[in-house]
């Protein structure tokens, strides 16, 4: 059974926000950061597939390997980069 968090004036952090104005998410942010996850992860596995895909096929369609792979790397690129914010955040 999960524990259920104290009454807000019986914790020992600062309310909601006032965390974020130090440098760190908030509740809110953090789960903002999770569903951006989530969509960016899913873009990041169909980039990776359509590389797959692609390398496949070589060597028809072997002038699409730039713009392709170029999909792919900004795609892991921008997971990578919210996955250490999540880490940054303690999530």
């Amino acid at each position: 059974m999960a524990e259920r968090e104290p009454p807000r004036e019986q914790r020992s952090l600062p309310p909601e926000g006032s965390i974020a104005a130090l440098g760190r998410p908030s509740g809110g942010d953090v789960d903002t950061l999770k569903a951006e996850l989530r969509k960016l992860n899913a873009r990041a596995t169909q980039a990776k597939m359509d590389l797959h895909d692609l390398s496949e096929d070589l060597p028809t369609n072997w002038e699409r390997i730039p713009a392709v792979a170029k999909l792919a790397h900004e795609a892991h690129a921008a997971l990578a980069a919210v996955r250490q914010q999540l880490k940054e955040a303690g999530a």
